[in-house]
């Protein structure tokens, strides 16, 4: 599978999952493309947790993307993109204020 389906939408690119809403096309494709620049949007309200999903399988972001969400006080989560996708639900359902970077499955 190389998209997700929020709400009967399909989408085929990565999104982030901010306030809400659904902001598609987003970002990078692979982990090893985030940057410091693509966070700009959660950092004008800050969630406390920002869930990366890393595609099929979990990968990490660069030293400087951990740094920036430290330096916020945004705790960081990086897991498959369907155990992000789970993971995002129940906190939103916990009425907890959670961010998701979500990058393709098949993105690797």
């Amino acid at each position: 599978m190389t998209w997700f389906r929020i709400n009967q939408v399909r989408y085929d690119s990565g999104l982030m999952l901010h306030e809400g809403k659904v902001i598609a096309p987003w970002g990078p494709n692979r982990i090893g493309e985030l940057t410091v620049s693509h966070l700009e949007l959660i950092l004008e309200n800050q969630p406390s947790l920002l869930l990366i999903g890393t595609g099929r399988l979990t990968s990490f972001p660069s030293p400087d993307v951990v740094e920036l969400l430290r330096a916020n006080h945004i705790g960081l989560e990086c897991m498959d993109s369907r155990s992000a996708a789970g993971t995002y639900n129940i906190l939103v359902g916990e009425g907890r204020p959670v961010s998701a970077a979500m990058l393709l499955p098949g993105a690797e």
